[in-house]
């Protein structure tokens, strides 16, 4: 069974999944930001492959990837160093990259070693349903690969249907139309979005992101939806961490309310 279906099996709500950029703040880092994360509590850790044009993320992540590719971080590199990242941890582990590179590095290829190395789930923002399920849908269910989409503030009802119907593993909640960021506080139309997506009773789990930066967003988002991806706010703590992986427990510590 897939990772992230069975963490959806064993756990109702308030799922936390954190994302980073390989790479960085060192090329070494990647492998203890994984073990930090899942020692202290992630319930899914979203990997993410640098890129020189990351259109959806906001400055903190675009500094954060930019580093990354002065470091000489790539997606072969990236891969290599994780071939034993099952040794360290069974939490489900998510790889966000642009199209770009997963087409420059092949589709199948893709698939198939990341399945190897032990990814659960892709999220690659750029890429539109109608190309994924005609071109590319049979090589992820293939090696197993849950891809996932975004929705968006946005998205007409009928099509976040019809992404409910075609994405699996879960769906990335778009909390607003911008870049990734933080917030301090989600205003009520955001709250209004969320709350009309659990009313629609869709198949896929749903978990908010873009903004989530403290234990107010984080519950707000909790509120009505399965959990909360948090990707800015912690790049920030691990870009003047003298100890990521005490770093990492307070972090989460302080977003969750966890002990």
């Amino acid at each position: 069974m897939n990772r992230i279906d069975k963490l959806f099996q064993t756990k109702s709500g308030r799922i936390l999944s954190v994302y980073f950029t390989a790479g960085y703040p060192e090329i070494n880092s990647t492998i203890p930001i994984i073990r930090a994360l899942s020692d202290n509590g992630a319930d899914m850790i979203e990997i993410g492959v640098p890129f020189s044009d990351p259109v959806a993320d906001g400055p903190v992540i675009q500094h954060s990837s930019s580093a990354a590719l002065k470091n000489g971080i790539s997606l072969k590199k990236l891969l290599n160093r994780l071939k034993d990242i099952r040794e360290i941890t069974d939490v489900p582990l998510l790889m966000m990259s642009y199209l770009n590179p997963v087409l420059h590095y092949g589709m199948e290829k893709f698939c198939r070693d990341i399945h190897e190395t032990g990814i659960d789930g892709t999220i690659i923002p750029d890429m539109p349903l109608e190309i994924y399920t005609k071109n590319y849908k049979h090589i992820f269910r293939g090696y197993g690969i849950k891809n996932i989409f975004l929705v968006t503030p946005q998205t007409a009802e009928e099509r976040i249907r019809f992404i409910d119907v075609e994405g699996e593993g879960f769906l990335y909640v778009v909390s607003s139309q911008s870049t990734t960021g933080t917030k301090q506080v989600f205003p009520k139309k955001q709250m209004d979005y969320f709350k009309h997506l659990k009313d629609m009773q869709l198949k896929n789990r749903l978990l908010a992101g873009f903004g989530i930066s403290n234990r107010v967003t984080f519950n707000q988002a909790c509120r009505y939806l399965d959990g909360a991806i948090v990707g800015s706010a912690f790049i920030k703590v691990l870009e003047n961490a003298p100890d990521i992986h005490t770093a990492t427990h307070v972090f989460i510590r302080d977003l969750t309310g966890r002990s």
